[in-house]
């Protein structure tokens, strides 16, 4: 069995058996399919939600959501992203109506930051037209695979999470 030279997300290369390398590439490639068409979506969910919200937009509007009321430098931390980038994104949502903010009670200078109801209005039309496109895409699989997959890419998530770089792909 030939050998192939692997590097791990941490410390120093290992010897790898080749045919377990395979099976880490077609990984890597495939997932690199699925981000550029996560991407892909989420330009198009941005655009469902409000056609001038900029593609990088959608993901952060959807985070605000979940974490609400979430801080600027929380979002940017979050994202890997420098704060002057995050306030250019989050003023374009808040002229687009789509975010308010009000004064942190904890720190004057920070705000936090909530979708408004025309926000949270445009973000569930586009997350339910989402979710049917999903299932439109999985509704031949049987169920227990469509499972499995939910269940796999949570333990991957869960996984990048603890690697400290699932927001730097």
């Amino acid at each position: 069995m030939t050998e192939a030279q692997a590097a791990p997300p941490v410390g120093e290369p290992v010897s790898v058996p080749a045919e377990e390398y395979e099976a880490y590439c077609a990984v890597e490639h495939q997932l690199g399919v699925l981000f550029r068409r996560s991407r892909a979506l989420s330009a198009e969910m941005g655009r469902e939600v409000h056609p001038e919200l900029e593609p990088g937009a959608y993901g952060l509007l959807v985070r605000i959501g979940e974490a609400a009321p979430a801080r600027s430098s929380d979002l940017a931390a979050y994202f890997g992203v420098g704060k002057a980038t995050i306030s250019r994104q989050l003023k374009v949502l808040e002229e687009l109506g789509l975010i308010g903010r009000e004064p942190d009670p904890l720190d004057g200078r920070a705000h936090r930051l909530a979708l408004t109801e025309e926000g949270r209005l445009r973000l569930q039309r586009a997350r339910s037209a989402r979710q049917k496109r999903f299932y439109a895409l999985l509704g031949t699989w049987p169920e227990e695979d469509v499972r499995l997959l939910a269940q796999m890419l949570a333990r991957f998530n869960a996984l990048a999470d603890t690697m400290g770089d699932v927001h730097q792909t």
